[in-house]
Order: structure tokens, then sequence, then C-alpha cells
């Protein structure tokens, strides 16, 4: 056995021994770190080969196995402290070999006057040499039982590492692009399944549905029975690495005409033993869609759903031609919040609160009993934190063409890189929907009002036109929107001098 051989097996015995003592004593406070950074460092020159040459890149046999268990038992025993050291020392030791990338670009540079089959196989090679060498251990754990659940959750800790900032830098985020890379190509639309969830379907799954629900939650057994019922549809993609695992759900409200709240969808509906009328059924309304895993975020599943569902519903009920969502609208109070804060702050060093029209503050004083010149900006921020204009009807009245007009700004004229600020709007705009209608007191629950004041939003699909939508949003940052909300944004620019 030549020394090369019996070193490498000594190395996995030593790792091994290791393994075996993490199974019974996992990393703690207590324990070195010398010792913590040794046990990283042996298992991950084990189980992360190394990049076979260009010439041999095919014909080196996949890594064992048993390197990938390791590794993934490895990392699940780990406190959340020491697998983000594990990452960092995994992305950063063994990452792209830098030099052979700038040696490589340079023979490329020195090909450019040679024939095309020549620059072709220099730019191969340099393609090659950009793989990271911890990507064969990645693809080596997607391969085990559970590898790609697994690597899907690994994700997920990666961003909450980054999202801290304690592990933050460009090896953490090169090995998070890697990983996004790769998942977009296993999650590729063409590998989903499109799943119907009825009562009928497994518990299990009826059971994770009902946990992810992450706009508008699930009160019991008998609200989920009626969202998969009459006059409701839920649907969910799943994939065939992670059976039994929805990845991104979609509810949707069968109905009369376009909802305008969303109380008329989760808390009134029809017997749950009755029959449908194809009659009353002229719209569908995507009332909720909730990703279930944090590891694919940035990975386009929701918007193939959508259109996916679309296809469903069209081919199960062929009148139907009315398509909208009925959306929450996360961020509007706060954005609200902030706006009034800054106006405070510039009234009080002598400018004027330009946010409404004079009337109108004068007004909000006399609705809240303000003393003349006592600060009405600080009142209203007050009474939108707490909630509390909804118990005066006449402070409601109010406020409702002041809120209703600030939101259509916010949703149309707040961008971030020239596209919708809000998560939600950017979702549906990039989809093709249009920006249709606002709804007053649409949500009254306690999360609504809090959170958008109680507004929700309609973005209508109209089939014919929602790709050129799409392509003026996203080359243009064009937003489409109804004359009715560009009603609210014309009087929110002629009122307000921001």
């Amino acid at each position: 056995m030549t020394f090369s051989l019996r070193l490498a097996r000594l190395l996995r015995l030593r790792s091994r021994s290791v393994l075996e003592a993490l199974q019974t004593r996992p990393f703690s406070a207590h324990v070195r770190p010398s010792t913590q950074q040794g046990a990283m460092d042996e298992l991950l020159a084990r189980v992360v080969a190394p990049v076979p040459s260009y010439e041999t890149r095919d014909k080196v046999p996949p890594p064992p196995e048993a390197d990938s268990g390791d590794f993934m038992m490895f990392y699940r025993r780990l406190e959340r402290e020491h697998r983000g050291r594990l990452l960092e020392r995994l992305s950063g030791g063994f990452g792209v070999d830098h030099r052979r990338v700038a040696e490589l670009c340079g023979r490329l540079a020195d090909t450019q006057s040679r024939d095309p089959a020549t620059v072709l196989q220099a730019e191969d090679r340099l393609r090659y040499a950009l793989t990271p060498r911890y990507r064969q251990l990645l693809n080596g754990v997607s391969r085990a039982d559970g590898g790609v659940k697994f690597l899907v959750d690994l994700r997920a800790d990666l961003l909450e590492l980054m999202a801290s900032k304690n592990h933050e830098g460009p090896n953490i985020r090169d090995l998070n692009g890697t990983l996004k890379s790769m998942l977009s190509e296993w999650f590729s639309v063409g590998l989903l399944q499109l799943q119907r969830i009825t009562w009928q379907s497994p518990c299990e799954i009826l059971q994770k549905i009902s946990q992810y629900e992450a706009v508008h939650p699930v009160r019991n057994w008998t609200d989920m029975k009626r969202r998969v019922g009459p006059y409701r549809r839920c649907y969910a993609f799943t994939h065939a690495a992670m059976p039994g695992e929805p990845l991104v759900v979609l509810h949707v409200a069968l109905t009369e005409d376009i909802s305008d709240n969303i109380q008329s969808i989760v808390r009134e509906f029809a017997n749950l033993d009755a029959k449908e009328d194809v009659n009353q059924i002229n719209a569908a309304i995507f009332y909720s869609i909730s990703s279930t895993q944090a590891g694919l975020q940035g990975v386009e599943l929701g918007n193939y759903l959508i259109k996916r569902v679309v296809r469903e519903l069209q081919a199960e009920f062929p009148h139907l031609t009315s398509f909208s969502s009925l959306s929450p609208i996360p961020g509007f109070s706060s954005w609200l919040q902030g706006l009034l804060l800054g106006l405070s702050r510039r009234e009080a060093r002598g400018g004027g609160p330009d946010l409404l029209s004079e009337q109108e503050w004068r007004e909000v004083e006399e609705a809240t009993g303000l003393a003349p010149g006592a600060p009405a900006v600080e009142e209203l921020r007050r009474l939108l934190a707490a909630g509390e204009w909804l118990r005066s009807e006449r402070l409601a009245l109010l406020l409702e063409p002041v809120l209703m007009r600030l939101c259509a700004w916010y949703l149309y004229g707040e961008k971030r890189r020239g596209y919708a600020l809000n998560p939600v709007a950017n979702f549906h705009l990039q989809n093709g929907a249009t920006l249709w209608r606002l709804n007053w007191r649409a949500d009254t629950s306690p999360r609504g009002v809090a959170g958008s004041c109680g507004i929700m939003v309609n973005y209508r699909y109209f089939l014919e036109e929602t790709a050129r939508n799409s392509g003026l949003y996203l080359q243009d940052r064009s937003i489409a929107a109804s004359e009715t909300v560009m009603g609210l944004v014309a009087q929110f620019q002629k009122n307000s001098k921001l």
C-alpha cells in the first residue's frame, strides 16, 4: 500500500472517530475552540475531494456516498454558531483556485487570434476552473437520501447567517450564490408536480399546509376543511426529491364577483357539503400564496404556480375569465409612520405638514379634540399606530380618502432600484398583473389594521395582457395600473408635497 493511500485511510479513521464522539457529545460552549476547528478541518479535508484535472474530469469516480452522509450528520449536530464557522471554512478554503483562474484568463487572452476550436477549448478550461471545489460535495449530498431537503435547509441557514451580519463576506455570498443556482436547476418548473389539495389528501400534507399558511392563519381543522371545500381550491407544487413537502401553496376562492374584502373569503363559507353552482362562479381570487421553504428564497416558484393554476381552472371552468388576487399590503403602515415622523420633525423646525390639505388637518384636530396649535401630526401617528381611529366612524370617514391616496402612492410611486418597493406588489407586477383596485376596510383583523390600515389590493390578471405588462415592468419599470388607482395617485400628488 502506497504512503498516500495509508495517509488517506488514517485521515478517514481519525475523522470517523471524531464523528462517533460527536454522536454522543455535540458541540457546546464547553468544547475548546481548537478542538472544534480541528474536527471541522479534518472532516472537510476528507469529504471535499480535490478537483480532478481538466483532462481526467470525466474519468474520476464520484466521492464515496459515506462522505456525504458524514458531512450531513456532522452539520446537523452542530449548534447554530458553529454551523456558521463550518460554512465559513467550507466557502473560504474549498472554493475556486484563483491563481489557476488568473493563469487561464491569460491563456484565453493569448488565444484570441487563433482558430475557434482553440478559443473554445480555452474557454471551457476556464469555465471548469471557475467551479468551486465544494460543489462536488454539494452534488454528492444531493444524491443522498434526504440530501436535497438538507441543502434547502442549509441555504436557509446561510441566508439567516448573512442577514445577521455575523458571517457575511464574499466567500459566504459566493457559496450562497452557488447553492441558489443549483437549487434553481433542481427546482425548475419542468421538474415540479402540481398537486390539488383536498380533504382527502394525506393528513400530513394538510397539517403542513395549515402550519405554513403565512397570510391568513388557519384557525382549526374545520377552517382547513372549508379552505379546501366547495367554492375553494388549494394547489401546491411538490418535488420528487422532497416527498410530502409542499414547496409553495396557493389558495383560491371561486366567487361571483372580484372580492373586495378578506372577511367574505376566510370567515364566510358555503356549507361544507354544498354542491358548487357553476353559474355562481365568475371569478377566481388568489387570496393567499405562501412559500414554505426559506432555503428556496429567490428561486422562482410562485409565479409559475399561478400560471399553472390558471390553466387548471380554465380547464375546469371554461367560462372563467376573471382572475385576480386579493392581497395584503405589508409595510404600508410602517412606511406611513416613517413619513409622519419626518413631518413631525419638520414641523418642530417650523415647517408645515404638507401630507394633508389644510382643511384635512383642521378636521383631524376637530375629530380628535386637539387644542388649536397642538401637534396634529403626532396625534395622527399615535392614532394610526394604536388602530384607535377604527373605533370612530367620524375619523374613519375622514381618513379614508387620505389613507387610500397614500396607499396608492406607496404601491405605485415608492420604488427600490426602479421596481415597486412593496414585495407583494413587485411579485404580481413581475407576473404581468395590473394594479387594479384598492379596497377600504378589506382586512379589519388586528394584523390587517396594523400592517396596512385595513386596506387590501386587487392585482388583476388580464390574461391577454400579462406578457406585455411583465415585459414593460421588468425592462422599463413601467407599472400597469387602472384609471381608479391612477386617480388616487393624482390626488396624492395634488395634496401632498414631499
